[in-house]
C-alpha cells in the first residue's frame, strides 16, 4: 500500500543524496520513478537534482500552480511510474500536498518527499507545514550544528556572514548562504 513520506531537515543532512539513493535503488530493481523538483531552485541547473556530494539526475520540475495529479497521471501513463520523489518539497503549496495525497490514495504510487521544515527565521514552510500534517510517514534526517548538537534550524547569512533576522522567506542558496544550527544558536543570532 502506497504512502506519503516528509524525510525533512535543516540544510546540509542530505535530503537530495538521500533522494537520489532511493530512487537509484528503485531504478536498480527495474522500477522507474519520477523525481521532481520546484522551479524556483536552479542553482544545479534548471531540471537538476543534485548532492553535494557531486551525485544528480534529471528531474520534472513543477511551479506552484501547477497540477501535480494531472504531470503524475501523464507520466504514468507513458510509463507506469512505481515512486515519486520530490525534492525541495518545501516550496509545494497547500493544494499540491493535498494532490499529492491523491497519487498515493487514488494511483497507489507512493511518493517521497524532501524538504526544509522551517525557514530562516525559525517559521513553517507552507509545504512543509501540510506534509506535516498530512503525510503518513515523518523522517527528520539530521545534520550538526559547529557545537556538534543536532542542527535543526537553519540561519541565513549576509554578505559579511552574519544571522540575518529580516527579509523574504524564499531565498536561493547554499553553504554561502545559509547555516545549519541547533535551536539554541539559532536563539544567540535571532532571539536573544
Amino acid at each position: 500500500m502506497a504512502q506519503l513520506y516528509f524525510y525533512y531537515s535543516a540544510m546540509n543532512a542530505g535530503k537530495s543524496t538521500s533522494l537520489l539513493q532511493s530512487s537509484y535503488n528503485y531504478r536498480e530493481r527495474g522500477m522507474h520513478t519520477l523525481v521532481m523538483t520546484a522551479s524556483i531552485d536552479d542553482r544545479y541547473g534548471v531540471g537538476k537534482v543534485a548532492s553535494r556530494i557531486g551525485i544528480q539526475t534529471d528531474a520534472q520540475v513543477f511551479k506552484s500552480d501547477d497540477n501535480l495529479v494531472e504531470i503524475i497521471t501523464q507520466s504514468h501513463q507513458q510509463q507506469p511510474i512505481h515512486c515519486v520523489l520530490v525534492d525541495e518539497s518545501q516550496f509545494l503549496s497547500k493544494e499540491q500536498v493535498k494532490q499529492l495525497t491523491t497519487v498515493v490514495d487514488n494511483l497507489n504510487i507512493p511518493v517521497l518527499c524532501y524538504g526544509l521544515r522551517s525557514d530562516f527565521q525559525g517559521e513553517l514552510f507552507v509545504g512543509s507545514q501540510y506534509l506535516l500534517a498530512w503525510a503518513d510517514k515523518l523522517v527528520e534526517l539530521k545534520t550538526i550544528c559547529h557545537c556538534g548538537r543536532k542542527a535543526n534550524m537553519v540561519v541565513r547569512l549576509d554578505g559579511d556572514g552574519k544571522p540575518m533576522q529580516e527579509g523574504e522567506q524564499v531565498a536561493i542558496g547554499g553553504n554561502e548562504t545559509y547555516e545549519s544550527v541547533c535551536r539554541k544558536h539559532f536563539r544567540e543570532f535571532l532571539w536573544d
